[in-house]
């Protein structure tokens, strides 16, 4: 672990068992990234990609292993201490968007402060800047079934900044994109983890985008290459 290393995992395994086989999925991983690093995560189709992004973003735990963001040990932390982590430390970006549909653009990038306690006059202005910053300022009042892939997607962009986290993971945020919003939607998280110095780990199939980024990693057989 380097010195100036933000998040780090050190000896993850993690199991399944499908019938009566067990079958392990991460052996003994080891990884770090330092504040402002974009990781690409790669690999082939059931090598454990998203098995591993949920466990580094708390929302599943391993069998065994230590992560630590900054000096705070997140397998030691209980499920509430894990959850105020997750509201103000990390942002998430999934293939799918899972916006609100019921909700406008502006009120599903507000939903994470409105989650923490926040008063909509507090996360008003802050949600319409970042909906700005990813070219989307002018469809705010508009309601999830009204915006295009590509914009559904920068949304949620959007909605995984607005609590200015420390670590953005994202699952394939480009997969369900045509080739030119996928191409926007990274370039817009590119240039927004930059500008906030985001630590960024990002599962995808395109070796294309992991080329684009500081360091791309295979994960095959439980480890990474």
């Amino acid at each position: 672990m380097s010195q100036n290393s933000l998040f780090s995992a050190a000896d993850l395994q993690k199991s399944f068992y499908s019938g009566t086989e067990k079958i392990q999925v991460l052996k003994g991983l080891e990884f770090s990234i330092n504040t402002g690093e974009m990781m690409a995560i790669v690999g082939a189709s059931g090598s454990g990609k998203t098995t591993l992004l949920q466990i580094l973003g708390t929302l599943d735990s391993p069998d065994s292993g230590t992560i630590m963001f900054k000096d705070l040990e997140l397998t030691a932390m209980s499920d509430n201490e894990l959850s105020d982590f997750r509201n103000k430390s990390v942002g998430f970006i999934f293939q799918f968007h899972h916006l609100l549909p019921e909700f406008s653009a502006l009120e599903n990038v507000m939903m994470p402060g409105l989650i923490a306690g926040r008063t909509r006059q507090e996360m008003e202005a802050p949600a319409k800047e970042l909906l700005h910053q990813v070219e989307l300022g002018h469809r705010t009042s508009h309601r999830v079934s009204q915006l295009s892939g590509g914009e559904q997607q920068r949304t949620a962009l959007a909605r995984a900044l607005i609590m200015k986290p420390s670590l953005l993971l994202a699952d394939e945020p480009t997969g369900n994109l045509d080739g030119r919003s996928g191409s926007m939607v990274f370039s817009l998280i590119r240039e927004l983890c930059r500008d906030l110095k985001l630590a960024t780990i990002m599962v995808t199939h395109n070796s294309e985008l992991a080329a684009r980024m500081d360091v791309s990693r295979t994960l095959q057989d439980g480890v990474f290459l």
